[in-house]
């Protein structure tokens, strides 16, 4: 068994708290590591030590700092294998599809750290006369990282680019439920001591660095309630949050597609992770001309979907990543069965050991049942039939959450009108579409701040204004 420690001012320290909290593998529910479980006293040696760290990190150029970062996101590649087997014993992703999901937040950390070239830290405007002023951005200081369970590594690497590059020091907090493959992802730290550090624990860590008033800005990826709450508190420290929230995402297919070829992808977008995904889809709205042959098609892609351990590689679904989140999505399930709704496929608690869930085919779905209107965070795709496209875009955004959404179409009218969905992320016709360069900001319970590009940058920096006269004044 694996004991877990935190890594501040660049070594390996032990808590404060003497309390230890398990780390649960979800496939064979047998503890595999246990980790500390929260001290502020934890934290405020963190920020402490970040804090200490900031002004000689901001004094490294630019490319000097990209250079170190660069070397951290290339040590993780070349341990790829290594944090998706461990992502799988905590949180029950089959190891293949996490090789691919470490790649991908290697992928936007660099991109990133690339940005920071073309970023303009400082620009200046001559006035008549001779005057000068100067727009200087400089780090807020000490940024928190708060990350989800569902991404460890991933979740990590997409968040720090800007933060580390723009000469912020950090302090990251992994969920609770997966905090083993961020340690080992800190240990391959080639940064300066103090520069990242990290603590774990539970709420307790996460609410005393939110609150903690040597942090400028928090980085938060999770539930809508705890975003809300981090926000809070953020607020009443008037300092900077970012909220990467909960999703209930939207799919459209149009008449004109190919129904067997779109389920299959729908199926993809549904059930990959476990429908652990923000953006997962969670919501299908297909048109009734193609209704029957996309449900039926649909049904026999989840029926593929084979579940079990993640070091099994013929596997494609993993276990829920604890017995909360399986009783969740059954309730959701139970929920719509009781008001109406049908069982394609699925829908029923499997024995033995492991928090599996089968995927799951849902129709004769509407709003008046849970997995219409809350975030299910499963392998779970209710269908609900619509007259129309205008009728699929009308229900799409009649949502609380504004993540992302999906379209199928191959009307062009049709596609420009989906661009007015109330989303952070619109793909049309390729769910995940794009790359790791993207710009966008979540709408309603989905989150608040900018992400991406040139705009973490933004979020990294505070701008002042230096203004110069020539001469004295005498």
């Amino acid at each position: 068994m694996t004991p877990l420690r935190n890594f501040i001012g660049g070594k390996w320290v032990e808590s404060a708290d003497p309390a230890r909290l398990d780390v649960v593998n979800p496939a064979t529910e047998e503890v595999v590591a246990r980790f500390p479980g929260g001290s502020p006293l934890d934290v405020n040696d963190a920020v402490t030590a970040a804090t200490a760290a900031q002004p000689a990190w901001h004094a490294y150029p630019v490319a000097e700092r990209v250079r170190l970062v660069n070397a951290w996101a290339d040590g993780v590649a070349g341990h790829a294998a290594e944090l998706a087997e461990l992502e799988c014993q905590e949180m029950g992703r089959p190891a293949a599809a996490g090789r691919v999901f470490v790649a991908g937040g290697v992928a936007a950390l660099k991109a990133s750290l690339a940005d920071a070239a073309t970023y303009s830290f400082e620009t200046s405007t001559v006035h008549e006369g001779g005057g000068t002023t100067r727009i200087i951005r400089n780090p807020v200081g000490v940024a928190a990282v708060i990350t989800p369970w569902n991404f460890p590594v991933a979740a990590v690497l997409s968040a720090v680019g800007a933060l580390l590059a723009a000469g912020n020091t950090i302090v990251v907090k992994p969920s609770e439920k997966s905090p083993l493959s961020t340690a080992r992802l800190f240990e391959l730290l080639p940064l300066p001591p103090g520069v990242a550090n990290l603590v774990l624990g539970d709420g307790r860590a996460g609410e005393a660095l939110s609150e903690h008033p040597g942090v400028g800005l928090i980085h938060f990826t999770g539930s809508v309630p705890v975003g809300r709450a981090v926000g809070a508190k953020a607020g009443h420290g008037l300092r900077r949050a970012l909220l990467e929230l909960g999703g209930k995402d939207p799919v459209i297919v149009d008449a004109g597609v190919d129904p067997v070829v779109t389920a299959r992808a729908v199926a993809h977008g549904a059930f990959v992770n476990t429908g652990q995904i923000c953006t997962s889809m969670e919501r299908i709205y297909v048109h009734r001309d193609i209704a029957t042959p996309f449900i039926d098609a649909l049904v026999s892609a989840a029926r593929t979907y084979a579940l079990g351990d993640g070091h099994d590689e013929t596997k494609m679904l993993g276990p829920l990543v604890d017995a909360r989140q399986r009783d969740l999505v059954h309730v959701h399930v139970t929920d719509a069965v009781a008001r109406g709704a049908k069982v394609r496929t699925g829908g029923a608690l499997p024995g033995g050991k492991g928090f599996y869930y089968p995927p799951t085919v849902l129709t004769e779905v509407d709003d008046t049942m849970l997995v219409m209107t809350e975030e299910t965070f499963g392998p779970v795709a209710p269908v609900q039939v619509v007259d129309s496209f205008e009728d699929g875009l009308r229900l799409a955004g009649r949502s609380r959450f504004g993540l992302a959404a999906t379209i199928y179409t191959n009307d062009a009218a049709h596609a420009k009108a989906a661009e007015t969905l109330p989303a952070g992320i619109i793909w049309i016709n390729q769910w995940q579409g794009g790359g790791p360069d993207r710009v966008f900001e979540p709408a309603g319970d989905s989150g608040v701040g900018a992400i991406g590009g040139h705009a973490a940058y933004d979020s990294a920096t505070r701008p002042s204004a230096i203004h110069r006269e020539p001469g004295l004044v005498t």
